[in-house]
């Protein structure tokens, strides 16, 4: 039930998660679609940060995501894109019509067993589906501090939202790819991008005031960021390749 809380809480919001959320690596893609195909289906797409990353490399993409006010806003962005409500476990797309299936920091909000299922429906025979997740460098000892805050209850030692491995069923694993890059950010919207993650959205006004103040003093405390109006970031994506059975 508390996963669930934190999954619906993304309902709401549309414009602030894509204002402050973070892009993803044109290397990403590289990865996954070397080569263009026919269709490419964007799961659980939110405002479309990874899908029009897919506009080059496919003649059609669609996008899937069950929040009204996030499709809302990849519906203004990316116009050729076929965006549709729906959910992993209830894709509203044909059997055998996507060549790729892309989940970017989605994957682990879905329900594992039936989700698969019906990514595995929609994929044509020996199609490609791509786990996309952004999480903090480990060389960052700022922004874990900040990501610990935000997420109490992940240890220490594992800060991503990961729920990826080398088994899916129906999928045989094919690589996982760890790609570097640097993000110029500004103190302010760093700040209000931590107000965007589910632990933010689900809180009481103290909690959050509290989670916020914690996090500015990590900034303040840290020389890298200590008195700065913008600084580097550092983010790590972790990228996994599956083929269907």
């Amino acid at each position: 039930m508390a996963d669930e809380v934190l999954a619906k809480s993304f309902e709401l919001i549309g414009t602030e998660y894509d204002r402050y959320r973070p892009g993803f690596p044109a290397a990403a893609v590289d990865v996954l679609c070397p080569h263009p195909v026919r269709a490419a289906l964007d799961l659980g797409a939110g405002t479309g940060k990874f899908t029009e990353l897919l506009a080059d490399r496919a003649e059609r993409v669609s996008a899937v995501e069950p929040s009204p006010a996030m499709i809302s806003v990849l519906r203004s962005k990316l116009l050729d894109v076929d965006a549709m409500l729906g959910s992993a476990e209830q894709i509203p797309v044909e059997s055998g019509s996507i060549d790729l299936v892309t989940v970017a920091q989605a994957f682990h909000w879905f329900d594992r067993e039936p989700a698969c299922a019906e990514i595995a429906r929609v994929l044509v025979s020996g199609g490609a589906l791509g786990l996309i997740w952004n999480h903090s460098d480990p060389e960052c000892p700022w922004d874990r501090a900040a990501h610990r805050i935000a997420h109490p209850a992940v240890a220490a030692s594992d800060d991503t939202t990961s729920s990826a491995g080398e088994e899916l069923p129906g999928f045989e694993f094919v690589r996982r790819e760890q790609i570097r890059w640097v993000e110029r950010i500004r103190r302010d919207a760093y700040l209000k991008r931590w107000s965007t993650v589910s632990t933010f959205l689900v809180a009481d006004d103290a909690t959050r005031a509290e989670m916020s103040a914690q996090i500015e003093a990590v900034l303040d405390a840290d020389p890298q960021t200590h008195g700065r109006t913008e600084f580097d970031l550092p983010v790590v994506t972790d990228v996994y390749l599956y083929r269907s059975l």
